[in-house]
């Protein structure tokens, strides 16, 4: 049976514009991130970025993402992109308090043997049925490097408001 250990809880108690995690002990099989997000930017939502070990060289993300924001779902493939996905999540321009949740599976992050891979999901509602003023969005993920993870940020243009929260799970028997 797997066992979740919380590594990081995070609850912002003002606006900040990222979150991170270094030191990620190589202890779990894989990582989880949990995270309810808020942007403070005047729009209807925002995206975060998700990069791993400070990398922000474009040359070793890439990502496919799976997409509903209008009545026709669509794909994309980014390559050669400066993250690993941009979760979206609601703004201010959203109903008050409403926040964004976004989960993101990393397996074997500690293997130095293989590319890392990631598997994101997340969501943005919005009062509204104007394209793209809401979002579903599920995206795979490829870290092209052999080191292990050991650090994580997301960070994003504006700001993450007050109660954003960032869970880090180590999952060990899985």
């Amino acid at each position: 049976m797997p066992v979740f250990t919380v590594i990081d809880h995070t609850e912002l108690t003002g606006t900040t514009a990222s979150w991170s995690k270094t030191s990620i002990p190589s202890s779990y099989d894989h990582l989880l991130i949990k995270a309810s997000m808020r942007s403070a930017n005047s729009g209807n939502n925002a995206s975060a970025t998700l990069r791993v070990n400070g990398e922000t060289a474009a040359t070793n993300y890439s990502y496919t993402e799976i997409r509903a924001a209008t009545s026709t779902p669509s794909s994309v493939r980014y390559t050669a992109e400066a993250s690993l996905g941009y979760p979206t999540m609601t703004a201010t321009a959203a109903l008050a308090d409403t926040f964004s949740p976004v989960t993101i599976w990393i397996p074997n992050y500690a293997n130095t043997a293989n590319f890392k891979q990631l598997l994101w999901y997340g969501g943005n509602s919005f009062n509204s049925t104007t394209d793209w003023d809401w979002q579903l969005k599920v995206t795979g993920a490829l870290w092209s490097n052999t080191d292990a993870i050991d650090e994580i940020e997301m960070a994003t243009g504006s700001s993450f408001v007050q109660y954003s929260t960032f869970t880090l799970y180590g999952i060990t028997g899985a």
